[in-house]
């Protein structure tokens, strides 16, 4: 449909349309998960609480502090790239990256803790869905941290946008995650 002016909704949207492809298929991967996880949950909830007792749950609070702070940043760099602020849009990926790098440091501290008291992906079905979802999670974290560095080199406001679109999807995914892996009682 077409308004008075002939724009569609398509004109409207904001970002590349294969970024939006790709990050509507990211979203329905990881919603399928989470729907797979809660529906093996109601098999077993007190098995499902006991095992979510084994996690880190500040370090995961922090995670979602780092990563909240990092898509403001990179945010931000579109911000300041369009008002011509270039070095400070620079800055502010590398930040938004280092960032990336922090919630990586963190995850990888909670796995080799969970490791050491011999939790693995086949200790029980809430740990399969667990390493599942959360590494799938930190693969985007990886590949987030790689397009931002990018986009700080070629530092083309459209660039920028497609980064931080997809840097925003893997905070949405994390800001689901949390509470559903980490806090649902």
């Amino acid at each position: 449909m077409t308004d008075a002016t002939g724009t569609t909704a398509w004109d409207e949207l904001p970002g590349e349309l294969m970024m939006w492809v790709l990050i509507v298929s990211e979203l329905l991967v990881f919603g399928a998960g989470l729907i797979a996880f809660l529906g093996v949950r109601l098999s077993d909830p007190a098995g499902f609480a006991a095992a979510q007792d084994h996690l880190f749950r500040a370090g995961a609070a922090l995670n979602t502090v780092v990563l909240v702070s990092s898509g403001f940043l990179a945010a931000q760099a579109l911000r300041w790239r369009e008002a011509g602020q270039r070095a400070a849009a620079r800055v502010a990926l590398v930040l938004a990256a280092a960032l990336g790098v922090v919630f990586l440091v963190i995850k990888g501290a909670e796995y080799a803790a969970e490791a050491a008291d011999g939790i693995g992906w086949e200790t029980h079905p809430f740990f399969t869905f667990y390493y599942l979802l959360t590494g799938f999670h930190a693969a985007h974290v990886v590949a987030g941290v790689v397009l931002l560095l990018l986009v700080a080199v070629r530092d083309d406001p459209r660039n920028i946008e497609a980064g931080a679109m997809f840097w925003h999807m893997v905070d949405l995914v994390w800001v689901l995650l949390y509470p559903v892996i980490y806090l649902l009682a």
